[in-house]
């Protein structure tokens, strides 16, 4: 199943790092079989607050992520934004196929 990396970032920089960081990341996730689905968008807020910007990677399943995220390849780079950029990241798995809301209220509501 889908596995979706989600990165809040709440300050941004165009630090030289940063944009060093930018560089390389995508080689990074290449073996992993990541890739973008948005990057350093800034969001538009419907509800509550969001300050900062918006990264989603999407990769084939949670072990491919977070083989990734634990990679020798990413843990060298990843400094090379957390000194500059203050946010948080997140793991979460899609939805399979024929996904229902309405069977998952339906078990909530069983208990």
């Amino acid at each position: 199943m889908t596995a979706y990396a989600v990165a809040h970032l709440r300050t941004t920089s165009a630090h030289e790092d940063v944009l060093t960081y930018i560089e390389r990341v995508q080689d990074t996730m290449a073996p992993y079989g990541g890739r973008f689905l948005v990057h350093g968008t800034q969001v538009e807020v419907v509800e509550g607050e969001w300050p900062g910007a918006l990264v989603m990677l999407a990769f084939p399943d949670m072990d491919s992520a977070r083989a990734w995220y634990a990679s020798p390849a990413y843990r060298e780079i990843l400094p090379l934004r957390t000194r500059h950029i203050a946010g948080d990241v997140v793991f979460a798995e899609g939805v399979p196929p024929g996904y229902d809301a309405r069977a998952t209220a339906a078990a909530m509501r069983a208990g």
